[in-house]
């Protein structure tokens, strides 16, 4: 009997403790998301040589707009963004990625991921996943992007944009990229 009275009781905190988005909250993250994407976007598309056909290309581009990544000897990187299929959101993301060692600075920066494939797309779409786990990404500078052949390229290609600040470490290994629920 104390045992059903103590689950019902822990039953009834997790219910009273679980994280139940308000929705005009939700929207309005939302809204956020997507207008700092449809900036990003633009800018990636105005000053890249070869991004139109390359977004064309893909099936998907999860596009991160800001992404904050600080530490000495220790440090972090954390971001939002959206998938974008065709120019409409598909999906809300965040980031976050840890390292240790030689390392110090903090600094923002734009990351675009773009999914050349099917199943690189349908791996995202189907849980979380880390950067260098058990997804790998090829970074390329804005540049090499036009030059890269897509019938040869590697599933998944990373872009990374809009550096401001200071990191004595640039690295995507341990990216932890998992779907928001808003």
């Amino acid at each position: 009997m104390q045992r059903r009275i103590l689950l019902a009781a822990g039953a009834a905190l997790a219910a009273g403790c679980s994280t139940t988005p308000d929705p005009a909250k939700a929207e309005a993250r939302r809204e956020d998301i997507d207008r700092q994407v449809d900036s990003a976007m633009a800018e990636l598309l105005a000053n890249t040589p070869g991004a139109r056909e390359f977004v064309d290309a893909a099936q998907g581009v999860l596009v991160f707009p800001q992404v904050f990544t600080a530490g000495f000897l220790v440090g972090g990187s954390h971001g939002f963004g959206a998938l974008r299929k065709g120019g409409t959101t598909a999906g809300y993301f965040s980031l976050a990625g840890g390292s240790v060692g030689l390392l110090a600075g903090a600094q923002t920066r734009t990351l675009f991921i773009f999914f050349l494939t099917p199943a690189a797309l349908g791996r995202l779409q189907q849980s979380e996943w880390t950067l260098g786990g058990n997804a790998s990404a090829v970074v390329l500078d804005a540049g090499a992007i036009a030059r890269l052949d897509r019938r040869n390229a590697p599933e998944i290609v990373a872009l990374v944009r809009n550096q401001q600040g200071f990191m004595a470490n640039l690295s995507l290994d341990g990216t932890r990229i998992r779907p928001l629920a808003i």
